[in-house]
């Protein structure tokens, strides 16, 4: 009667484990958002100019004038972040943008470089084409995982 009973116990116990196994591995492929969000990126992608990991790069090692606008959450950069970057969230650009990188009201210059990135493209790929419809007409969107950046060795302050 015991053999029976451990028996139905490690049958009950393998399918419980099988059914989580299958639960986790199914949240695991679960989009983190509707396809109508990469469908918004995809449509902002089109329509601005942008660039990869190694055109930053490139343009860093010109020296080239240009402001590198990280549009992740504060503790998102301060975790590391390109030297000399300049953090604005993406959630308030809009309204620091302005003061912090276009130089309003002194001397607005919606003509500078900029360069945006964030923690994988989407949100910078929106923060380009917001600035784009406000009328900044020199922004590139870098499209990277800041993950790459760091793997490739390239610089990263704290």
């Amino acid at each position: 009667m015991k053999k029976k009973s451990l028996g139905t116990l490690a049958v009950i116990l393998v399918v419980a484990f099988s059914l989580s196994s299958f639960a986790v591995a199914a949240q695991k492929k679960a989009p983190a958002f509707p396809p109508q969000v990469k469908e918004l990126v995809g449509s902002a992608k089109k329509s601005i100019k942008s660039t990869d990991m190694n055109g930053l790069k490139a343009a860093l090692d010109r020296k080239e004038k240009m402001t590198i606008l990280d549009v992740r959450e504060p503790n998102e950069f301060a975790a590391g972040h390109i030297p000399g970057a300049v953090n604005i969230p993406r959630g308030v650009l809009e309204f620091k943008v302005w003061k912090q990188v276009a130089g309003f009201p002194e001397k607005t210059d919606t003509g500078k470089k900029i360069y945006i990135h964030c923690k994988s493209g989407g949100r910078a790929a929106l923060a380009t084409k917001c600035l784009q419809d406000l009328g900044f007409t020199n922004v590139v969107l870098v499209d990277m995982k800041i993950a790459e950046w760091i793997k490739a060795g390239y610089p990263i302050a704290r």
